[in-house]
């Protein structure tokens, strides 16, 4: 309402109360949606790693003209077609490792509440009947627009429906719709009829959260007229309604404009998931921060494909080698370097998410980790070869020479630790898989190999066809094979056990 950044105070000491409004389940949930959801996933989760209790509610508006429109096309019930697409968009949203919120309520489950905050605002004289549809009178009501902070004679008629001459002015708008023939419908004062769109989440967010609650959020696109048109009946039933903090997050745009359902440019989460992992998905929607517009390209897509697969496979390859030392019991303290590291990466993890949620440079910071792993990794490896080159000399010659630099238990202890920090932030943005780290690298191969269109054997073909031409010395043959396969998004590297590949970024 502000406009401004201000600290969160929560109404109540370590509670939280949040509602953000859901899907209309008619269809797929496009990656708009995703977009949303994992944006206040994020939030979700950093608030119960903050120590808060959070009561999480997000709801399916299941009553609709489109769902209707739609189950009239496929001869089926609107409530079979919504619960279909509401179970459709719970395995997404599993996917993409959203936690389920704390209550998922559906508008055709609180009629009565509907109702009854309908005839509240009625009674308070801010809304009026006419013929069987009820209509909110927004010059009843000087507030309006104070969220928007739009003028009047901006406001588009309808929204979601067509302009009604009747109204007493062009802005006001439907809490209640007389039944039309062939729609469901729900008895009433005011007769036959079913819930306009804002009404519904008023009377849900009251019902589950209290007139008066924390955060409430959406997509931008909600904030006119949806939200506006919420805190206006809120207040009219009852003047003490209050959310504390909006929050919206920007769209997903393609070939910049907003991408969604009603113009037809929009992709499903399905058709993401389909080609790349879902952690890729949750990770390209968190490179942007969450207020901001997401541009949506394969590009895009591909960098964060093998963003999240480097820092799978450097935890993976961490995991391999502290295997064998986790026993142990290792004494030495993690040496001064790393320690000092993971502190300031802590720090400023906190620092960054508790700024409005810095995503962006949160996944940033993350590099430094992976290079500090790789680097003891390494070092570690060659440390353990001259170790073992060294059992051949002297006892005494062996310390002098080691006096100076890391012994074997320093790197451990230092890889223990960073894969420790590594792991515990990741899991509070959700980007820890839920399978093993050797599972989903196979899992991101299996998209890089699908996205390249070829078979696990077609491409060990080809890299067969390589090594006969390396070896008869065909080095163009050897590199052309190389670098087709670069352009597919498949690095080829040769170790001295043969030839091995990775998923990569295309290269042009």
């Amino acid at each position: 309402m502000t406009k401004r950044k201000e600290p969160f105070q929560p109404l109540v000491e370590g509670k939280v109360a949040m509602y953000v409004c859901g899907v209309t389940p008619y269809d797929f949930s496009h990656i708009g949606h995703a977009r949303a959801y994992v944006a206040f996933d994020v939030l979700y989760r950093y608030l119960k790693f903050l120590g808060y209790e959070v009561e999480y509610v997000r709801n399916f508006t299941d009553i609709d003209d489109k769902i209707i429109k739609r189950a009239n096309e496929r001869g089926e019930t609107v409530t079979s077609l919504s619960s279909q697409f509401i179970n459709e968009f719970l395995l997404d949203m599993t996917e993409l490792q959203c936690l389920p919120p704390t209550r998922e309520p559906r508008v055709t489950d609180h009629i009565e509440h509907i109702i009854e905050l309908i005839t509240k605002i009625m009674e308070n004289g801010k809304a009026y009947a006419m013929e069987g549809d009820v209509y909110f009178s927004v010059d009843s009501f000087p507030e309006y627009l104070s969220l928007s902070g739009r003028m009047l004679d901006q406001n588009q008629a309808g929204a979601r429906v067509a302009f009604d001459m009747r109204k007493r002015n062009p802005a006001d708008f439907a809490l209640w719709k007389a039944a039309k023939e062939g729609e469901p419908f729900w008895d009433s004062p005011w007769g036959r009829g079913r819930p306009g769109w804002h009404i519904e989440c008023s009377a849900m967010s009251a019902h589950y959260l209290g007139h008066v609650f924390d955060i409430h959020g959406g997509g931008k696109d909600l904030i006119f007229p949806h939200h506006e048109n919420e805190l206006a009946q809120s207040r009219a039933a009852y003047p003490e309604s209050e959310v504390k903090c909006w929050m919206h997050n920007g769209f997903v745009n393609k070939d910049d404009k907003k991408m969604a359902k009603s113009d037809n440019n929009f992709f499903t989460i399905r058709d993401i998931i389909a080609l790349y992992h879902p952690m890729a998905l949750r990770f390209f929607l968190m490179r942007t921060h969450y207020r901001s517009d997401v541009n949506h390209s394969d590009k895009a897509l591909e960098i964060a494909s093998d963003r999240v697969y480097y820092i799978y496979q450097t935890l993976y390859d961490c995991e391999e080698v502290l295997a064998k030392y986790r026993e142990d019991g290792i004494s030495v303290p993690v040496p001064a370097e790393e320690q000092k590291m993971i502190e300031e990466h802590h720090k400023n993890f906190l620092d960054d998410m508790s700024d409005d949620l810095k995503t962006t440079d949160v996944l940033d910071a993350f590099m430094n980790l992976l290079k500090a792993i790789n680097s003891n990794l390494t070092d570690l490896k060659k440390l353990q070869q001259k170790l073992e080159q060294q059992n051949k000399k002297k006892q005494q010659q062996k310390k002098q020479q080691q006096q100076s630099q890391k012994q074997p238990a320093d790197h451990i202890q230092a890889l223990i630790a960073l894969e420790a920090e590594l792991k515990d932030k990741l899991s509070i943005l959700g980007l820890m898989p839920p399978s093993s780290l050797a599972e989903v690298l196979k899992q991101l191969k299996e998209k890089a190999l699908t996205r390249a269109g070829l078979t696990e054997e077609e491409l060990q073909e080809l890299i067969e066809q390589r090594n006969v031409a390396r070896k008869n010395k065909q080095f163009e043959v050897s590199d052309g094979i190389r670098r087709n396969l670069a352009t597919k998004g498949i690095a080829l590297m040769d170790e001295p056990t043969g030839t091995v590949w990775r998923p990569c970024e295309p290269e042009s």
